[in-house]
């Protein structure tokens, strides 16, 4: 399934290229579509861009602005992603409630960046002006006295302003007199459109993870086995932990390993993320199936070959083994944003190792290929005959996981 988002580049007075503003897009259709909600709107280009599409190919290093709604700043959704990538940028229509403005401090306090967007002065508005660091001045909308005059008003010297909707080099020239630090608009570049390839998942398992995350007592062993049955809550999960940058993990072992890394509080805003934008997402194709029976196969001849402490991964090499096919990129890029062992990754790259030969069973057992199928089973020490019933068996488990849709 093909997702979308919209960038468009900030800029310095020297017109280099200093950040981007992340945009949500349900399409090729460069516009927001003014009947989509807010809360989807920012989940969709957090899930879609931040995790899906990749940080590296939408910002090249540089930081994000990204739009919040107040909702997601109730939720402390922000803090799911890491104070060196994201600038929090403020929606205009955000009233300056309590609630709001502890949250703001709360971010601030944590070294997040604070920008105030499509910003008209109000006196309502001095708390949040206190915490901001950014200010964004519409150009379509003010004259070159307002634009002057906000400045003035705000009378704030560590806020930087920021120029919007800069359609002409006039305005350009005025912003750069008036004393505005960063500019973007139509004058430099238009937003461009970025694709990736995104995960169908299972619609029930949304529900069912939504409710085990906000029961009265959230079991994680409940947790693990809901995302593991879907491949692609597991590769956003994974995703997840890596980009954020805040879990000082060098590997994860399993999805239990993961969730408990990450903890309550963070699993619910995640699972509450991915599962507002995923209900809507098409039933799960053959591809998917097949990760499925290959993980639930490499768990299976795990127990078999006396590895039965570490089923767990070998069931994420399963998994993750159609992870090229599934996102249209190739096995070593996808495997190098995620947080997985190395003997793992080894295995699906190169075929190395231990996890490596478990992977060769089951590959060559899917191909008919008997010649390799016999040597390498001969090599791990798994009788022949044990793999057709382990096949079926995952055949029947993944069926199952159909039969609910």
């Amino acid at each position: 399934m093909e997702v979308y988002v919209a960038r468009q580049p900030i800029f310095n007075k020297e017109q280099e290229v200093v950040a981007y503003e992340l945009l949500y897009r349900s399409g090729l259709t460069n516009s927001f579509d003014p009947g989509t909600d807010g809360d989807r709107a920012t989940s969709g280009v957090i899930t879609n861009g931040l995790i899906v599409i990749g940080l590296d190919r939408l910002v090249s290093g540089k930081k994000a602005f990204v739009n919040f709604t107040e909702n997601l700043l109730l939720d402390e959704v922000p803090k799911m992603f890491s104070k060196e990538i994201l600038i929090v940028e403020i929606l205009e229509n955000i009233e300056p409630t309590e609630e709001i403005i502890e949250a703001c401090r709360k971010l601030r306090s944590k070294g997040y960046i604070l920008a105030l967007d499509d910003f008209v002065f109000h006196p309502k508005y001095k708390p949040l002006i206190e915490l901001a660091d950014i200010i964004k001045v519409d150009f379509l909308l003010t004259t070159g006295a307002e634009r002057r005059d906000i400045m003035k008003r705000v009378s704030n010297r560590k806020i930087q302003f920021l120029a919007e909707k800069v359609e002409t080099l006039e305005d350009f020239k005025q912003a750069v007199q008036l004393g505005y630090r960063y500019f973007q608009g139509y004058f430099f570049s238009k937003p461009v459109i970025l694709s990736g390839q995104d995960i169908p998942s299972y619609k029930v398992n949304y529900l069912d993870i939504l409710k085990a995350v906000y029961g009265t007592d959230p079991d994680f062993n409940q947790l693990a086995a809901i995302i593991e049955r879907d491949v692609s809550f597991s590769y956003k999960l994974l995703k997840y932990i890596n980009y954020s940058g805040q879990f000082l993990v060098s590997r994860i072992l399993s999805i239990k390993h993961g969730l408990m890394v990450i903890g309550l509080d963070e699993i619910r805003r995640w699972v509450t993320l991915i599962s507002l934008r995923g209900l809507g997402d098409n039933k799960p194709d053959v591809v998917i199936r097949t990760s499925m029976i290959r993980g639930k196969m490499c768990e299976a001849i795990s127990e078999k070959i006396g590895m039965k402490s570490r089923h767990a991964e070998f069931f994420l090499l399963g998994m993750l083994s159609m992870m090229d096919v599934l996102t249209n990129r190739s096995m070593s890029d996808i495997l190098g944003e995620l947080p997985i062992s190395q003997e793992i990754k080894n295995a699906l790259i190169d075929g190395l190792g231990i996890f490596g030969d478990v992977y060769q069973i089951v590959d060559a057992y899917e191909r008919g290929d008997w010649d390799r199928f016999r040597s390498i089973t001969l090599q791990v020490g798994i009788q022949e005959h044990l793999i057709p019933k382990i096949y079926f068996d995952a055949l029947n488990w993944t069926d199952n996981l159909s039969a609910i849709e």
